[in-house]
């Protein structure tokens, strides 16, 4: 039988400034371990720390631009657009424009705290 998430689970966010993250799916709301999709809100002038992690990241951007830094360069992800980033790879997500963003990461495996490897 299909199983409905009620709602999400708010989930600490790494970071200069709040963010929200709202997991539907993955270890904390759904108790998934092979996929996390969570929805997440981010100011403007957020930044998180680099990370190298083990699980692909998919980020679809629904509001605002995302600015991505990865190992040779950097891009912006806006509205519409979708950016991946593969396991073992490392990349800096941050929303450095006025209008923040709202986007969906899915993780494949689920996010985990121990498998995303933040910049000290």
């Amino acid at each position: 039988m299909p199983r409905i998430m009620e709602a999400p689970t708010t989930v600490e966010a790494a970071g200069n400034k709040p963010k929200q993250i709202e997991e539907y799916v993955g270890r904390v709301n759904s108790g998934h371990s092979a996929v996390s999709v969570a929805r997440m809100v981010s100011p403007s002038g957020w930044v998180e720390p680099g990370q190298r992690p083990e699980f692909t990241e998919i980020t679809v951007v629904l509001k605002g631009t995302i600015h991505v830094a990865y190992e040779g360069g950097e891009c912006d992800v806006a509205a519409g657009q979708a950016v991946v980033a593969e396991p073992g790879e490392w990349v800096r997500y941050s929303t450095p424009y006025d209008d923040g963003a709202e986007y969906i990461a899915v993780c494949l495996p689920a996010f985990s705290p121990e498998a995303v490897h933040r910049d000290e």
